[in-house]
């Protein structure tokens, strides 16, 4: 006999157990179906905060090492990885376990198992011993999420060829890591071997990194990383790899062709992109429409072709980030409820959690320009910033992009220490559409980093003060 839900969410990632949550709160009775075991989705298990918990660690570490003695402070510094690696196995059981009270908490029940759509208004779920139970409902929502992009002929082990997974859990420090792929989750887990004692590589094959932050912020940012000590390889492709022992050959080649190079490295990550997991879930016999890159179909409410069904988050086309995918959950819950969810996709930030951090939300100069939008620009670097001296991290600045007549806030980057919070000003002030000027006269604490964008803020009408 088939259990009766209001609605079945399918994934327990940030989309879905957001999802689940919010209708519960809005008085559906709900379930939330997850195989891992874990709640949380790659996000909280293999994903943000895995890598979060290793980039603060070797940040200290390294500052420890190497910028205590500058703040006159003597320290002498070893790597314990293993512990290392268990404060981020501790973070990742804890937040886990969170999601399950919450789920709890707001009356939605989670369901481990391998979820189907059998038919609209019915999933099947398989426990891990085989058994099969029936969900009925008048709502399904997918949020199944998304799943790493394989290299063409490179056969993953996880142990020297490796995606985000295998990267997070590495027994030990390799001495030479090849990086495939310049993107924010490439550059981030870079950025945590290198500063734990690994020569870093990456090869990319655009003619930059990060190609979706602003132009003059990628540049600066890219300088930035190889000042550390980063090498990168841009407008190249890996083409071959092959074990030799203990080590790799990975063979390479420009992005337009040419002859080949060959350079060894003890661990490959592979980290060129993520694609939609939308396989296995029964939605050709259900009828759900896909795109050509196997993204789910659907309309501004999250509704795909089949009345009844929705999909949120990384299934669905836009941007791959957690917090992209809570606030389609939220919205899409209250659409089912009959309220007025939406979302502003200029407001939700990015953010790259190397040191400095990286952090952009609305356009860039270049969509600006291709646009045709008329616009103005503040900025103003953090070497001028109070703040940033006294802790000894002035890399970056902070960039304001304002139409040239209404003054409507319309693109804010930032490159440099806390950007990843500093941002959070910026998203309100593009969601609820404030003037540069409204930041430009709002007061901020002194001394702050935050300070920056404010003065960034009085740079687009040309009176920035403390520069």
């Amino acid at each position: 006999m088939a259990d009766q839900f209001d609605a079945v969410v399918l994934g327990g990632g940030p989309g879905g157990y957001n999802a689940a949550i919010r209708l519960g709160q809005l008085g559906l009775k709900t379930a939330c179906v997850d195989k891992r075991g874990r709640f949380g989705g790659t996000c909280l298990n293999v994903g943000c905060i895995p890598s979060k918990a290793l980039l603060h660690a070797s940040e200290r570490f390294e500052e420890a090492g190497k910028e205590f003695a500058k703040l006159g402070i003597r320290a002498q510094v070893s790597l314990d990885l293993p512990a290392m690696m268990a404060h981020k196995d501790k973070v990742v059981g804890e937040l886990t376990k969170g999601v399950e009270f919450l789920l709890k908490k707001n009356k939605s029940e989670a369901i481990v198992g391998e979820a189907r759509i059998a038919a609209p208004g019915k999933v099947e779920v398989k426990a891990a011993d085989g058994a099969l139970r029936t969900l009925e409902t008048k709502h399904i929502v997918i949020a199944t999420g998304s799943d790493v992009m394989a290299l063409p002929g490179v056969a993953i082990d996880e142990e020297q060829i490796v995606t985000s997974t295998g990267a997070l859990s590495l027994k030990e420090v390799p001495k030479r890591l090849l990086v495939v792929g310049g993107g924010y989750i490439g550059l981030e887990l870079g950025s945590v071997w290198r500063r734990l004692g690994s020569e870093v590589l990456v090869v990319e094959f655009l003619d930059r990194i990060a190609p979706g932050l602003d132009g003059e912020i990628g540049k600066q940012f890219q300088r930035v990383l190889q000042k550390q000590g980063i090498k990168f390889q841009l407008s190249t492709k890996v083409v071959g790899v092959e074990k030799t022992g203990k080590s790799l050959r990975v063979s390479l080649e420009a992005a337009a062709g040419g002859d080949r190079q060959t350079v060894e490295t003890d661990v490959l990550l592979v980290s060129i992109g993520r694609r939609p997991y939308t396989e296995g879930l029964g939605l050709d016999k259900a009828g759900v429409a896909l795109d050509a890159r196997d993204r789910i179909v659907t309309d501004a409410h999250f509704r795909t072709n089949v009345p009844g069904i929705y999909a949120i988050g990384d299934c669905r086309e836009g941007a791959m980030l957690a917090h992209k995918a809570e606030d389609e959950a939220v919205a899409c819950a209250e659409r089912i409820a009959g309220k007025a969810g939406h979302v502003n996709y200029d407001a939700i930030p990015a953010v790259v959690y190397t040191a400095p951090e990286v952090a952009s939300v609305g356009k860039t100069e270049e969509e600006l320009k291709t646009a045709g939008i008329a616009y103005k620009v503040g900025k103003f670097p953090f070497t001028a910033n109070a703040r940033a001296k006294t802790i000894a991290s002035t890399d970056g600045f902070a960039k304001v992009l304002a139409d040239a007549k209404t003054d409507r806030v319309l693109g804010v980057h930032i490159l440099g220490p806390e950007a990843g919070n500093l941002i959070a000003e910026a998203a309100l002030a593009v969601e609820i559409g404030l003037a540069s000027e409204d930041i430009a006269r709002t007061s901020h604490a002194h001394p702050t980093l935050a300070e920056a964008v404010r003065q960034a803020a009085m740079g687009v009408e040309g009176w920035t003060m403390q520069m």
